[in-house]
């Protein structure tokens, strides 16, 4: 077996991207055997209920990751507004502070690519609704990287939010579908490696 534990990355915006968030999350098998980092677009300047939110919703236990927590598997962990959730060696957390907004509408491709970097493979990038294009260069490093590639069915065309801009960006997606199809992909995954 090995011992590096799996990294699912979900990355999302808006409240149709919350509402993804919850729905994934609802659905995965608890406990499972991953390490879960959620990225939402969210108002910088504002607090946020995002973890009582994410906890009313799931099985899962939530958790505000703070500079230099080890990840356990089975856990949530979001990031506070300002600071961006990324992943550094061996399951420690890392995060960017950006009070400037220095990375603004870029911080799932922050923790996509972080985990591409320290997640040795194992790996799962997941991008939900949003508007833009945030993730789709993080998904790619994430494919680059040995990992799995996941994407919510987009809206129709002509809206090109953040699941079409991911599936259009570069390289093959594993798995295009609902946050159920996603969260059964996820778990077959886990079962298998």
């Amino acid at each position: 077996m090995n011992a590096s534990p799996w990294f699912v990355a979900i990355g999302a915006s808006g409240g149709d991207g919350l509402e993804d968030i919850k729905n994934l999350l609802a659905t995965l098998s608890s406990p499972i055997r991953a390490v879960i980092l959620v990225v939402l677009h969210r108002s910088w300047d504002k607090p946020s209920n995002l973890k009582f939110v994410l906890e009313r919703a799931c099985s899962h236990p939530v958790m505000v990751a703070e500079e230099g927590d080890k990840f356990h598997q089975g856990t949530v962990y979001i990031g506070e507004p300002a600071q961006h959730l990324t992943l550094a060696a061996r399951s420690i957390g890392e995060m960017v502070q950006d009070p400037d907004r220095l990375h603004g509408n870029r911080t799932v491709d922050l923790l996509f690519r972080s985990v591409a970097l320290y997640g040795n493979g194992r790996i799962i990038g997941i991008v939900l609704s949003g508007s833009l294009d945030d993730g789709s260069r993080g998904l790619a490093a994430i494919h680059e990287a040995g990992g799995l590639t996941m994407v919510l069915t987009p809206d129709p065309e002509p809206y090109r939010g953040m699941p079409r801009n991911a599936i259009n960006y570069d390289g093959p997606i594993d798995v295009i579908g609902s946050p159920q199809v996603i969260a059964a992909a996820i778990a077959d995954a886990i079962a298998s490696g």
